[in-house]
């Protein structure tokens, strides 16, 4: 099967194209957001064609997979034909998130596939198809160390996502932090904006991971940091309470508590590491590639027993 989607979520197209399919992603000049070709930070297989956007006409597509409401008219106009299509929803609802509506609501054509049941629970999904396809990550391995006493903390653009990414929290924790994601420099904490490789050896060198993330669908980086082997603490919020079980990692929304279980973990690397071990094993349950794969055959209509599916969409 052929697949046409943007490079939009770096992580999570990453999982994607570990299937079996052939994906297009398109590229523009500049390499702008609505086509930004192959990732140069990712590790992605040969299956991934970055194709020009104004050579799609004279792709064969079989379905189109959406990620932000205005890819379906460009859809329309680069390929300059109508193709079957799904719609991923990564983000939760903004606003007023129980009466939010989504933007496919109104229509029955195209599913809409949320990352979690959470989003499916606080969006206002109207009248479209819903399914929910949990995270799957490729397994980084067990590269825990806990060597550094510190705490890795991943956000992206921490300064413009203070509030919903929780960075105006970071000054309360009692141990060094360290920051890593795009655009985190101009705060008061060492920052590292490294390939997706890079993060995950980095990652596992600090003795926890902090998520202190208010309101987001669920983090990857979470997913990622509980494979490494790393002990977690987050916010008892979205589907983090879903993700991390209680031999894990501290979730909790009493912010004491929060500090008090980062300066345990760093403290004590015995007891870090135990709960990091946890942590790999419920990640590799519940979020594995192969799992991830087969929901997403499924829906695709390739899987044994999901015929008809296809015209479903």
């Amino acid at each position: 099967m052929n697949i046409l989607l943007w490079h939009v979520h770096g992580s999570w197209t990453t999982s994607f194209v570990q299937g079996r399919h052939t994906y297009l992603v398109p590229l523009v000049p500049g390499r702008g957001p609505d086509g930004r070709g192959r990732a140069t930070t990712f590790d992605w297989p040969s299956s991934v064609r970055e194709v020009p956007f104004d050579r799609l006409r004279d792709e064969h597509v079989d379905v189109v997979v959406y990620q932000r409401p205005h890819e379906i008219e460009l859809a329309r106009a680069w390929l300059g034909r109508s193709v079957p299509g799904i719609y991923v929803e990564h983000n939760t609802p903004r606003g007023d998130p129980p009466a939010t509506r989504h933007p496919l609501a109104g229509q029955s054509a195209i599913p809409v596939v949320h990352v979690t049941h959470f989003n499916a629970l606080f969006w206002d999904n109207g009248t479209a198809p819903v399914r929910v396809i949990e995270h799957g990550v490729v397994d980084p391995g067990h590269l825990y160390t806990g060597e550094l006493p510190r705490a890795g903390v991943v956000i992206n653009e921490p300064i413009r996502r203070t509030r919903v990414a929780g960075t105006d929290l970071l000054p309360a924790f009692e141990v060094p932090i360290d920051l890593f994601g795009m655009k985190a420099d101009g705060l008061p904490y060492p920052a590292y904006d490294l390939s997706q490789a890079e993060l995950h050896a980095e990652l596992a060198r600090r003795r926890a991971y902090l998520h202190p993330y208010r309101w987001t669908s669920l983090g990857l980086s979470l997913i990622e940091a509980m494979m490494l082997g790393m002990p977690v603490v987050a916010l008892a919020a979205t589907e983090a309470v879903e993700a991390v079980p209680a031999d894990a990692g501290v979730l909790s929304t009493k912010l004491p508590v929060l500090v008090e279980a980062l300066s345990a973990f760093v403290s004590d690397p015995s007891l870090a590491s135990q709960y990091g071990k946890a942590a790999r094993q419920a990640a590799l349950a519940r979020y594995g590639i192969a799992r991830f794969i087969a929901d997403w055959d499924s829906l695709l209509g390739e899987s044994p027993g999901t015929e008809g599916a296809h015209d479903a969409i």
